[in-house]
């Protein structure tokens, strides 16, 4: 592998205002930021919107708009927009971004799971707003929903917007899954999967279990697919690492984890997509521009978005 993704997640729907002063939550933040990841050299960046106000989680379709069309304004960086959301929103709600803004990349999450963050109030005894705690506690009592029902659907949805999936892979099973779509023929191949380790209820973020992901999926899917992996927490440049070495794509990003290295803070999602492309050198790998993804994901192109 000569070159590799690089894809930097901008905010994400899990870290708190109260967790980091530098997690972007305003539009012309998160723009900012994937601006400052594009610079320093990913090829995609995966965003979410906040509200404005108090950081929590949003899926409203007018921040969404100003978020894509200010970053597409600025550079030509392949956006991933979310779909999985923030928890307890509808399917509906999640879906919408792909519906109303056709991106050129999308997440989509391939089955229902645990997606517990309530351990981080053992840690934490002030927030700066209400919802926070909230929001946290709750997950010990949430289920991911990504039932078959939903995967057809937002196959489906995705299909009518030539927008390529991003499929979210947290466990073994979710393979099993896919491999359903795609039997079915509501995924065509080849896919592009990110396993993502390390959150409680999901596999852990182990070498042994990146392994186990990557042999699997090609014994029930065959060759044909890409793949990126991004790890909660400590884990991530461990893992990313690990994928570097084993021909896969990485993802770093705030929204993933809010350090730098041990003790030490990330200010930007940029800095770690910095450290992983100085990584990556040292094994020889070069960073994809925007427009290689494109050609190494088979995307629609920029042109082609509404946004």
């Amino acid at each position: 592998m000569s070159k590799f993704i690089v894809t930097a997640a901008i905010t994400g729907s899990i870290h708190t205002p109260t967790m980091s002063s530098d997690l972007p939550i305003a539009p012309d933040e998160i723009v900012e930021e994937a601006h400052r990841a594009y610079e320093a050299g990913a090829a995609v960046v995966h965003v979410h919107v906040r509200n404005p106000e108090t950081g929590q989680p949003s899926a409203d379709s007018y921040l969404f708009g100003e978020v894509l069309s200010k970053i597409k304004s600025k550079c030509n960086v392949v956006v991933c927009t979310t779909t999985g959301g923030g928890m307890g929103q509808t399917t509906e709600q999640r879906v919408a971004v792909v519906q109303t803004y056709s991106p050129e990349l999308a997440s989509l999450n391939a089955g229902s799971m645990n997606f517990a963050l309530f351990p981080v109030l053992e840690k934490i005894k002030e927030f700066k707003h209400d919802w926070e705690p909230q929001f946290l506690s709750m997950t010990e009592d949430f289920i991911f929903p990504n039932t078959f029902k939903t995967l057809k659907e937002f196959s489906q949805y995705f299909g009518e917007e030539n927008t390529k999936p991003e499929f979210e892979v947290y466990d073994a099973g979710m393979l099993n899954n896919l491999a359903f779509l795609i039997e079915r023929g509501f995924v065509k191949k080849p896919v592009y999967i990110q396993f993502v380790l390390g959150i409680l209820g999901g596999m852990q973020a182990t070498i042994n279990n990146l392994v186990f992901l990557h042999n699997s999926a090609r014994e029930i899917i065959g060759d044909d697919f890409q793949w990126s992996v991004c790890a909660a927490g400590k884990n991530q440049f461990r893992m990313c690492n690990a994928s570097l070495l084993m021909g896969g794509y990485t993802r770093v990003g705030l929204e993933d984890n809010l350090y730098l290295e041990k003790g030490v803070m990330a200010k930007s999602s940029a800095e770690q997509v910095e450290k992983i492309i100085r990584i990556a050198k040292e094994h020889g790998i070069e960073p994809a521009s925007p427009d290689e993804a494109r050609e190494i994901l088979i995307l629609k192109g920029l042109d082609k978005v509404k946004y």
